[in-house]
């Protein structure tokens, strides 16, 4: 019988775990879903803004935000950000320094910094 009994305990906890995998998987996912929104926000709004020395403030903010999903956004938001910044510096040109510079302001948002620790004098309240 205490077979039977450490069977069935054994069983309840896997599913128990399965089904808590199951979710955590559905919520990394959507997480990674919104974070590469937020990223396509910042961009949007960066090229929408225009303004001059206000890249590092959209990547921090982009990377800020899609961090605060959690887990799933902070990865999308750091595949998204290592993307970008390999086909910048491989064929664009901007240098490896420019790289240096937006990596660091990534890693500032997805770690949690105010991303207007980057933001430049007179860019619109509305970013």
């Amino acid at each position: 019988m205490k077979f039977y009994n450490c069977m069935l305990l054994l069983s309840l906890v896997l599913c128990a775990s399965a089904q808590n995998w199951f979710t955590d998987a559905g919520s990394f996912i959507r997480d990674a879903y919104l974070g590469a929104e937020d990223m396509w926000r910042a961009y949007s709004d960066m090229r929408e803004a225009n303004y001059k020395n206000s890249d590092k403030y959209f990547h921090a903010r982009g990377n800020y935000d899609a961090a605060q999903r959690g887990p799933g956004g902070k990865w999308a938001a750091e595949v998204i950000s290592d993307a970008r910044e390999g086909w910048q510096d491989g064929i664009s040109g901007r240098g490896a320094e420019d790289t240096r510079q937006d990596q660091e302001a990534n890693a500032w948002g997805r770690s949690g910094g105010d991303p207007n620790h980057y933001r430049p004098e007179g860019l619109s309240p509305k970013y």
